[in-house]
């Protein structure tokens, strides 16, 4: 139940595996919230209008100008649905090849054997599975005085399609989504200014990487209220005023649009959780052990609606550990060493254990940290903001949490995941050739650093 990334990745491999399987979705196209309205559509964008940011201000440091460059946000939006597109139909082809059976139209799961599925027209299917897997992902939460309309009051929907550039976006929440698309408007020329109740951007996250994220953001232009409570809101035609309170005092903001970024919440229509008996925690999420079971019978569920943290490659790998299970393979889930990713510029990667939460167990841990600022590569590509730090075990060495925060670090971190599947060391990566000049220095590097062998700093 769900063409999401965990629902038809799920669908693939267990026709894989020699199982009949029939993916329900009730959206004209496969690939659920990620591909459609989520990770793929603000990639896009953040990738056009990185370009654009480039010409206008960095083009000339690699000696040429480029000038009356001008926007053309018609066909960058054009460009983000073809991309949307591909991918879409990228799936599609994926099931036709799997012999995957995709059922048009909206899932109920009437008993954990029976799910009806009504098409548009109205028609109702029934099936009767042998397994179920509940693959409903998540919906965006929103504040009960700033209703979503996705005209002026958007979520990440309506953020990805506002038809002219915002004089002045305001964005309320300063996590991954509110950051990201932040980003996209004011490359674009918005003025951008993000409200976020804790006390810094990108809560929970290492202290390092925040500190450094904040500094960043800030000399690219953003206005950043960190501590500050949002304490109602409206529309009000063309505008939106936003009231706020920080340190003690009452503040009103007016824009032109708002992006209410504050978090998303498990989407379980077509489930009558009590009425089936399915066991739902404190957030609405639906409980699942390692093996991606819930406590009906032969009823899975995975991704967003089982809570935990929202990454569209966390679904995939749930999915494929359902698939197993029910084909039964001896397998089972674990979240040690999930990389999570915020795709601004510049990017920032995490995985494992944060410093403070090494420091608040007790354990007795090294840290070894490397600038780009040092990294040959880095430097011909004019692009030295940022660090790799490694939180370690002071007595085994073992890699205990790996924060970055630079130039494509998204393609970094994966090195450092593989090596903590295995309760690699610093050691081990200090000890692996890396290639000369590489961004992929920098690891090696922040790797030595932790037993102070670094050469190059």
């Amino acid at each position: 139940m769900g063409g999401g990334p965990g629902g038809y990745v799920a669908a693939i491999r267990a026709a894989q595996l020699g199982l009949s399987t029939v993916c329900v979705e009730g959206d004209k196209t496969l690939g659920g919230t990620c591909v459609n309205v989520g990770c793929i559509p603000s990639k896009a964008l953040l990738q056009s209008s990185e370009h654009l940011e480039f010409t206008r201000l960095h083009a000339e440091e690699h000696g040429f100008s480029v000038g009356g460059v001008t926007l053309n946000l018609a066909q960058m939006m054009k460009r983000k649905d073809e991309v949307v597109g591909a991918n879409t139909k990228g799936v599609e082809f994926l099931f036709k090849k799997n012999k995957v059976t995709w059922a048009k139209g909206w899932g109920a799961l009437e008993s954990a054997n029976t799910v009806h599925v009504t098409a548009a027209d109205g028609t109702v299917t029934i099936y009767k599975p042998k397994n179920v897997i509940i693959a409903t992902g998540s919906v965006p939460t929103e504040l009960s005085f700033l209703k979503f309309d996705e005209e002026r009051v958007l979520s990440n929907i309506g953020a990805l399609k506002i038809p002219e550039v915002p004089r002045h976006l305001i964005v309320i929440g300063g996590g991954v989504i509110g950051l990201e698309l932040g980003s996209v408007w004011r490359r674009l020329g918005a003025k951008v200014t993000v409200i976020e109740y804790a006390p810094t951007i990108l809560p929970g996250n290492d202290a390092d990487i925040i500190k450094e994220a904040d500094r960043l953001f800030r000399k690219q232009g953003f206005e950043i209220l960190t501590g500050a409570k949002v304490t109602g809101g409206k529309r009000d035609g063309s505008s939106v005023v936003v009231n706020l309170e920080q340190n003690g005092a009452q503040q009103s903001l007016v824009g032109d649009y708002v992006l209410v970024s504050i978090g998303r919440k498990p989407h379980v229509a077509g489930i009558d959780a009590a009425a089936l008996g399915l066991h739902l925690g404190s957030r609405g999420e639906i409980q699942v052990n390692d093996e991606m079971r819930t406590n009906l019978p032969n009823v899975f569920a995975i991704g967003d609606v089982v809570g935990g943290k929202l990454l569209a490659h966390k679904a995939e790998e749930e999915g494929v550990i359902a698939a197993e299970v029910i084909a039964k393979k001896p397998v089972h889930m674990h979240y040690h060493n999930m990389p999570a990713i915020v795709y601004t510029w510049p990017e920032i990667a995490t995985v494992g254990l944060a410093e403070h939460e090494v420091k608040a167990s007790g354990r007795a841990y090294k840290v070894g940290k490397y600038p780009f600022l040092a990294n040959g590569r880095a430097r011909t590509m004019a692009e030295t903001s940022g660090f790799v730090k490694f939180v370690c075990d002071a007595q085994t060495d073992e890699i205990l949490g790996v924060h970055m925060i630079g130039a494509n670090v998204s393609d970094l971190i994966t090195e450092v995941v593989l090596a903590m599947e295995f309760r690699g060391t610093s050691e081990d990566i200090g000890m692996t050739v890396h290639s000369h000049p590489t961004l992929s220095e920098a690891v090696k590097e922040a790797a030595l650093a932790v037993s102070g062998k670094a050469i190059h700093i």
